[in-house]
């Protein structure tokens, strides 16, 4: 359970990796010429950026506390708030024409947020 656990932690921090550099650092004009990125024309740029400022914050909380042993009890808080995210990256998704492949792979994230918050509230909490 353990290792499925860090599993599923390591791959949401590389999507959040992935998605916060993308947000952070590149153009809203460029990212809205990506497949998957036409929601950022409903949004301002700030917003965008404070999105991928964020995600790059749950790349860091769903491993660092665990690694360093300091306040674990932020993976699974950082977990439960990815599924808020991801419920609210599928509404804005479906908002969209042909974007149901991304409401799909964002209910993919959802459900392993979900699977750790559980496994590190519950069972194989860090306490």
């Amino acid at each position: 359970m353990n290792l499925a656990l860090w599993i599923a932690a390591g791959l949401l921090a590389a999507v959040a990796l992935t998605g916060g550099v993308s947000k952070t650092f590149v153009a809203k004009e460029k990212l809205a010429t990506i497949p998957g990125g036409q929601w950022t024309g409903d949004f301002g740029a700030g917003f965008v950026k404070t999105l991928g400022i964020l995600e790059l914050l749950a790349a860091i909380g769903l491993i660092l506390p665990a690694l360093a042993g300091v306040a674990p009890v932020l993976v699974p808080v950082t977990a439960a708030c990815w599924v808020l995210l991801m419920i609210g990256a599928m509404i804005t998704h479906l908002r969209h024409d042909g974007a149901a492949k991304f409401v799909a792979l964002n209910l993919t994230y959802l459900a392993l947020a979900a699977f750790l918050a559980w496994g590190r509230f519950g069972p194989a909490s860090f306490a």
